[in-house]
């Protein structure tokens, strides 16, 4: 049976792209079948594994609200093992059209029903909002992912996206539950990069992942290839870093 995992923090800037695209590609370099969710109406998980958004049959919007077929829209990227559902600018309107349907936070679990089980790993990467996309995400996830800059708010941004998950634990996820929290952009030579990790172990305790993803320059430039970075720079820091997750998260399950 395959784990469906959502990426998501609403504060932008955590590298939570990043590390949906090169998670991805790294369970799937570990010969594990993965679907890549971008949730993301900015559509950079799309383009970060090589797919041209503009030159779309498809995407997740016509997954959600046109009620189209998975076979439809999925698509098979370059790397094997890595299977995509692209998205595309249409998605900034999925949030308005959303609010007036009914069942508006199950409509994704429901276009993947049957579809999750073809998989080891679901990724989703959710757009930088507590919106209903991302309420979609939740509702239709295992788990949730959450990467964390190591900076002053990291904190504050934290608790309120602890919260949602408790309301939707509540009323329509029960069983969803922390699969881990991601220190990211860490620079080790940083106080407060230090003390923001320190303060983030303390508090979560086992849920924080002992993988920590370094502040590296071939993480900013791989997307500008189209490519994970372990297609780009495999002996990188950040790829490196990307893959000793991927080893993390499969001994856990």
């Amino acid at each position: 049976m395959g784990k469906t995992i959502a990426i998501a923090n609403q504060k932008g800037g955590v590298a939570k792209t990043t590390t949906a695209i090169n998670l991805a590609a790294s369970l799937a370099v570990a010969e594990k079948s993965v679907l890549l969710i971008d949730l993301d109406p900015q559509g950079n998980a799309t383009s970060g594994v090589g797919i041209d958004y503009d030159n779309l049959d498809g995407s997740v919007y016509d997954l959600i609200i046109a009620r189209k077929p998975f076979s439809e829209i999925k698509i098979q990227t370059k790397i094997p093992y890595l299977d995509l559902l692209p998205a595309h600018i249409d998605l900034v309107g999925a949030e308005v059209e959303l609010a007036t349907m009914n069942s508006r936070e199950t409509l994704l679990k429901e276009g993947l029903k049957g579809i999750v089980d073809q998989y080891d790993y679901v990724m989703i990467d959710c757009p930088p909002s507590l919106g209903f996309l991302t309420l979609n995400s939740l509702t239709a996830a295992d788990s949730l992912l959450i990467p964390i800059q190591c900076e002053y708010y990291a904190l504050e941004g934290l608790k309120l996206l602890l919260r949602t998950m408790q309301l939707i634990q509540k009323s329509l996820n029960p069983s969803l539950f922390i699969e881990g929290i991601l220190l990211t952009m860490f620079d080790k030579r940083n106080n407060l990069n230090n003390q923001v990790s320190d303060e983030v172990r303390a508090h979560f305790g086992d849920q924080v992942f002992q993988s920590i993803i370094p502040r590296n320059i071939t993480l900013a430039e791989a997307p500008s290839h189209g490519k994970p970075v372990l297609f780009y720079d495999a002996v990188s820091r950040g790829s490196q870093a990307y893959l000793a997750l991927a080893k993390e998260i499969i001994c856990k399950n």
